[in-house]
């Protein structure tokens, strides 16, 4: 799925007890492990922390992705500024 395609899906992430959610307005996903799982939105970099996670279904067409496991954090990184290059911190440091 390209941005444009996935700019018209809405951002929106829905967490029920720590242990399982949606999340919508993802374009891809760059990597996921047990411990991490790392998606492109829609509203940038989102890295989700935690134990045992697993993604449960994956709907790139749609933009939806249900992840399970033990849920310790949602990080976003900054998205890009207008000169199309990443703005955060990781993407300064690697320039």
């Amino acid at each position: 799925m390209d941005e444009k395609q996935a700019q018209g899906t809405a951002h929106r992430v829905m967490i029920q007890g720590r242990h399982s959610g949606t999340i919508s307005g993802v374009s891809d996903v760059l990597s996921f492990d047990l411990n991490e799982i790392v998606l492109q939105t829609t509203q940038g970099m989102l890295m989700i922390r935690g134990q045992e996670l697993h993604m449960n279904r994956l709907t790139l067409e749609k933009g939806e992705v249900d992840i399970e496991g033990k849920i310790d954090s949602f990080v976003y990184s900054e998205q890009k500024g207008e000169n199309g290059k990443d703005t955060s911190f990781l993407g300064r440091l690697f320039r």
